[in-house]
């Protein structure tokens, strides 16, 4: 999906022919440019703001090609599903020549808080995308943030149309035989006692309704269709309850609150919507969004033509729950850390994770869009976020499990400058100077006392470089109360700067990096990993038991999160919340967001230089390879020791 720009701007062109897209062909993409081509859109009329078809058909020629819409309901924090939404939505509008609307779906008073509200407005924007529209030559601008609730007076009113036009009800019967009366799959189901109301009393109660004279529960409104109907959805769906609840942002202004699926097509009408882009869980809803449409546009209440819904397959991960069921567990039961937990799939999370925006839009343009569910392993969510880390990312030196090194022969009280440059690939980051001393902090995995076999980095009589500095040899080791390594002992070679004439000489095969004790950083350093062990969590295994079901907190990763005292080279003392850096042989790092504070950052692991899952998988398949070898070597002994 090509990626947003501050504004969101498109220039409100008509002309002929569809813009070029920037994202591969899809179905969606196929649909929207045979309508362009057809004209279908040219007369339609746009007022400057939502609202029925008489306001509409008073205004301009709608500026738009095309308008989609991000419909989020304010009551929890966006994931990485969404976020392939958005990049769809936003994504379009900006290749065709349209507008997106971000909509607040807030028509449930119980559920939603001004704190989701503001959490999605600043994903959204972080995700590089905005629904404000400059003004452009003689086209005014346009700034599309809506809220439902400030429509309910117009839903309201086209309830009572469809009273008035015998296409809806108000039905008395309790929820219980409401549901016993609705039929199954294969058998219709039963008109209600009460769908033979008078249109002149079934308009009284829904009055009353609103003036709020019955207790919850009391009544509902029914759009009157087909209770026989091989579709469930159209069985006469309830499309008004009783609600006395305060409301974010209508405040006790309403009784009545509507429901999801008749509120949904409205709002796409009253804003102009051309395309309601949808996962495929609404696919049965479509025959009663394209019903109720109908009715109101055979009313005259409605401009044509109408929205069409498009339903495309959500986003599945491995090693993921995307259920808010199960997110809120996660939380309330503290297995994580808050919703902005680096390790959950909620957008929020992946900000703080240091996951770039730039690696979201990539992710959502190679996943791309079909009706056919799939699911998509998580390493290619992390493949875009190296590549545009890999691309952008300064590179610094770390020292994540630190061990002291003395140079013995280099003068105590001396130091120098070494330089690094910031970016292998990138000339024009310049360098930097990494200060160089008699001691050093090295990584304890870069010495051993015996070396394994094929092991190039220090142990007693070794000779490796530093990266960047000189070539060393290891002269003896000093060893703590436990006999594990506490000081590494060596002498240098002056000749072997790396830099300058000569160091070229010195042919070793081990290189080592390294931070300065002398003015070192010491930080807080968060190895963050997959939050789950498992790429389906919670699904059953061969060995469990017959019928029983799978917790998915079983399937928890307890490395998930592992916090270590680093030495971080003096340039990282200044790093701002969300700088990103590459530790080199590390990998990809952030400083947090929330806890750093100046001169102290702290940095999260955001994703490891290579697919480290990857590596574990095949390793996991060549021991398995290896048994069922072995095991079919055995079974062919025993046959032939059988036979003979």
């Amino acid at each position: 999906m090509s990626q947003g720009t501050e504004t969101g701007r498109s220039d409100g062109a008509r002309g002929d022919a569809a813009a070029t897209p920037a994202a591969g062909v899809n179905f969606i993409r196929t649909i929207i440019e045979s309508e362009l081509a057809a004209d279908k859109f040219v007369q339609r009329r746009w007022s400057g703001r939502p609202g029925p078809g008489a306001q509409q058909l008073a205004g301009a020629l709608d500026p738009a090609r095309i308008r989609t819409r991000f419909p989020p309901e304010p009551n929890g924090y966006l994931h990485f599903g969404h976020a392939k939404s958005i990049c769809l939505n936003f994504g379009l509008a900006q290749d065709y020549g349209g507008r997106c609307h971000l909509r607040f779906d807030d028509t449930n008073p119980e559920k939603e808080e001004q704190e989701y509200v503001d959490s999605i407005v600043d994903a959204v924007r972080w995700l590089g995308f905005s629904w404000q529209v400059d003004a452009l030559d003689d086209t005014p601008g346009e700034t599309n943030l809506y809220f439902a609730s400030d429509y309910f007076a117009w839903m309201v009113a086209f309830a009572e149309h469809l009273i008035a036009s015998g296409n809806a009800y108000v039905d008395s019967q309790s929820a219980d035989e409401m549901r016993a009366t609705r039929g199954t799959l294969t058998e219709p189901g039963q008109d209600s006692p009460f769908r033979t109301r008078s249109v002149e009393e079934n308009m009284d109660l829904f009055k009353r309704m609103q003036r709020g004279e019955f207790a919850d529960g009391t009544h509902v409104l029914r759009a009157k269709i087909d209770m026989a109907s091989a579709n469930i959805n159209l069985r006469d769906p309830a499309i008004y309850r009783i609600r006395h609840a305060s409301h974010h942002n209508t405040g006790e202004r309403w009784c009545v609150y509507p429901m999801y699926t008749y509120a949904h097509p409205i709002e796409d009408a009253l804003e102009n919507i051309t395309h309601s882009i949808c996962t495929l869980e609404f696919a049965d809803q479509r025959p009663f969004y394209d019903w109720l449409l109908e009715r109101l546009a055979e009313g005259g209440l409605l401009q044509r033509p109408l929205p069409q819904q498009i339903e495309f397959s959500r986003l599945n991960l491995t090693y993921i729950v995307l259920s808010k069921r199960k997110l809120i567990q996660l939380v309330d039961e503290g297995h994580v850390g808050g919703w902005d937990d680096p390790r959950l799939p909620t957008l929020v999370g992946a900000r703080r994770r240091g996951y770039p925006a730039e690696g979201f839009r990539l992710f959502a343009e190679r996943v791309g869009v079909s009706r056919s569910e799939s699911l998509i392993d998580y390493s290619l969510l992390e493949d875009c976020m190296r590549e545009v880390l890999n691309a952008s990312a300064e590179r610094r030196v770390a020292v994540l499990d630190p061990l002291r090194l003395i140079i013995d022969n280099y003068p105590a009280d001396a130091g120098e400058a070494c330089s690094a440059p910031n970016h292998p690939q990138r000339p024009d980051l310049g360098t930097r100077a990494l200060p160089f001393g008699r001691e050093l902090w090295i990584e304890r995995e870069d010495f051993m006392l015996q070396p394994s076999k094929g092991y190039h980095r220090l142990y007693p009589g070794n000779t490796v470089r530093l990266r960047y500095a000189y070539v060393v040899r290891c002269t003896s080791v000093e060893l703590d109360a436990d006999g594990a390594p506490s000081v590494v002992h060596c002498e240098y070679f002056p000749d072997s700067k790396s830099g300058t004439a000569g160091a070229d000489a010195y042919k070793v095969k081990g290189n080592v990096h390294w931070v300065a004790v002398a003015g070192a950083c010491a930080a807080e350093v968060r190895l963050y990993d997959r939050l789950f062990s498992v790429p389906s969590p919670g699904a059953r295994r061969a060995d469990d038991a017959p019928g029983s079901e799978r917790d998915f907190r079983a399937d928890l990763n307890p490395e998930s999160r592992r916090v270590v005292h680093a030495q971080l080279e003096p340039a990282l003392r200044t790093a701002q919340p969300e700088d990103r850096f590459q530790f080199e042989r590390h990998g990809y790092f952030v400083a947090d967001r929330v806890d750093s504070q100046p001169g102290a950052p702290v940095f999260n692991r955001t994703v490891t230089l290579r697919d480290s899952w990857a590596e574990k998988a095949a390793k996991a398949g060549n021991v398995a390879q290896a048994e069922k070898t072995a095991k079919a070597k055995v079974e062919k002994a025993a046959k032939t020791g059988a036979g003979g």
